[in-house]
C-alpha cells in the first residue's frame, strides 16, 4: 500500500467499486473530476493493482475554512487501518488552517475524534436527484 496526495498516474479505471449503497452513484468519470477539483487529496493505492482503494478530499478557501466532504475505502480494504491514515495526513496537511469540518455518521465520530475532531451539532442540506453529479 502507498499514499499519495496527487493524481498522478490515476485515471478514472482506477476508481472503480465506490460509493457502496449509494442509491445514486457519481460514476469513476465524475470521481475524477471531484478528486481533481478538491483543494486536497490523499489516495492509498495498491501497489499490485496501481487502483486507489482509499481517499480524502478536501474542499477549501486556501486560507481559512476547509472540508471534508468524502472519505472513503474499499470494502474489501476495511479494517487495516487506511481510513486512519488518510485521516492523519489531511489533519497534518490542514494544520494550519482555523477549522477542518466535516460530517459523519454517528458510528464514525470515536475515529474523528481520536485525530481531535470536536463533535458538533450541524445541518445539511442535499439534492439526492443530483448524488451523481449529473
Amino acid at each position: 500500500m502507498r499514499f499519495q496526495a496527487d493524481l498522478e498516474g490515476i485515471d478514472a479505471s482506477c476508481l472503480q467499486g465506490f460509493f457502496v449503497e449509494w442509491p445514486n452513484p457519481p460514476s469513476a468519470q465524475k470521481h475524477l473530476e471531484i478528486l481533481s477539483a478538491s483543494h486536497g487529496i490523499e489516495l492509498s493505492i495498491d501497489e499490485t493493482t496501481g487502483h486507489v482503494v482509499g481517499f480524502i478530499n478536501v474542499i477549501s478557501d486556501g486560507c481559512y475554512s476547509s472540508y471534508i466532504p468524502l472519505l472513503e475505502v474499499l470494502p474489501g480494504y476495511q479494517g487495516r487501518g487506511i481510513a486512519r491514515e488518510l485521516i492523519r495526513r489531511i489533519v497534518a496537511r490542514y494544520s494550519g488552517f482555523y477549522m477542518l469540518d466535516l460530517c459523519c455518521n454517528k458510528e464514525i465520530v470515536p475515529v474523528y475524534a481520536s485525530h481531535g475532531f470536536l463533535e458538533v451539532s450541524g445541518m445539511a442540506h442535499r439534492n439526492f436527484d443530483r448524488q451523481s453529479g449529473e
